[in-house]
């Protein structure tokens, strides 16, 4: 039974969603399928107009940004640069959504993408033809996801432990500061410490630390939720502390976290989604404070356990009692400033 939409007419940029098209891989997995992998397998075809069904199912998304998640790379080029076909690609979908045929819509109005930062200061040049593919080009994410039990993450991740502590890794990390970008961190919760350090080593440079730090819930953690949440908050206050840093609250639906366990798309209501969420948002935000804290989708990958609806639904439960200068911070304001889209909002 479809749910009520709650505060309809609140703006919202979606700061974090992805498009793929994954029919190709789908059966080249080994069986049994990891949940996360069931995930993706549920919504294996995500492009434009998958995106715009769910961002206009209720609530007032007026703009999206897309994050790289390995999708159309430019085979023809090199290994390097092959990252900036994915650009090339989400700059025609959002090219799509500006023509005006669908109203003041604009999604992927800001493009995050992808660059090998362990290439060093060649990375510079990666880059730059990043920057070159488009002008809603605004920064990167290098995830550095990693876990010694093969079980937690599955199939599809293979990065190496320690990254971002890596020198070369850093190397490439300064050329975004040179060029104005952002930098969107994900690790799984015991490598949070991992940003802090590279937060603390560059001051400067804007991050942005995805999916509350990535709670863990499946394989060898499953049941420890409760047991390494002292320690996740810990993390999260120490990162709050860093005035570069900014939070995106969601991704608590996807498989690694599952929050909750059943899934793929559970079809379990807002109600009970805020109720589980409700202590990392809360932590978070307090943490972060509503100009550095937002609030992203994460679709498709958190439909393993949230509709879309439902979703924003929840996080609106959680933020009742929040004032409206809070509400358009966490909705869409810091989303904004970070991701270069206060335009978006003086049309809101």
């Amino acid at each position: 039974m479809a749910e009520e939409i709650l505060e309809p007419d609140l703006p919202i940029i979606d700061p974090h969603h992805h498009l793929w098209d994954l029919r190709p891989l789908v059966g080249a997995f080994p069986e049994p399928l990891h949940p996360f992998v069931a995930a993706l397998v549920d919504a294996a075809y995500y492009t434009f107009d998958a995106l715009y069904a769910d961002t206009h199912s209720g609530h007032n998304v007026i703009g999206t940004v897309f994050m790289e998640c390995g999708a159309f790379y430019d085979s023809s080029r090199g290994d390097a640069l092959k990252p900036v076909g994915e650009v090339e690609f989400v700059n025609g979908v959002a090219a799509q959504g500006a023509s005006g045929l669908y109203g003041d819509y604009r999604p992927c109005a800001s493009i995050v993408g992808h660059a090998d930062l362990t290439l060093g200061a060649k990375a510079g040049e990666v880059l730059d033809a990043l920057q070159a593919a488009s002008q809603r080009f605004v920064g990167i994410r290098h995830a550095a996801a990693w876990d010694a039990d093969p079980a937690t993450l599955g199939p599809p991740f293979h990065h190496p432990e320690g990254l971002y502590l890596d020198a070369k890794f850093r190397e490439g990390f300064a050329e975004l500061g040179k060029r104005g970008l952002t930098f969107d961190a994900w690790v799984l919760e015991p490598q949070l410490g991992d940003v802090l350090d590279l937060a603390r080593a560059f001051p400067e440079q804007t991050i942005v630390l995805d999916h509350c730090g990535t709670p863990l819930n499946i394989g060898p953690y499953n049941g420890t939720l409760g047991e390494h949440f002292a320690r996740w908050r810990n993390s999260i206050q120490a990162l709050g502390e860093c005035p570069n840093v900014s939070v995106k609250l969601g991704g608590l639906a996807m498989a690694f976290c599952m929050m909750p366990e059943e899934g793929p798309a559970a079809g379990i209501g807002s109600g009970k989604l805020a109720e589980m969420w409700r202590p990392y948002i809360e932590t978070c935000i307090e943490a972060f404070g509503p100009a550095r804290a937002m609030f992203e989708s994460n679709y498709p990958v958190d439909r393993w356990g949230a509709s879309y609806p439902a979703l924003w639904n929840a996080f609106k439960r959680i933020t009742t009692g929040a004032s409206d200068e809070e509400k358009h911070q966490l909705y869409a304001g810091t989303a904004a400033k970070v991701y270069r889209l206060e335009n978006l909002l003086g049309a809101s």
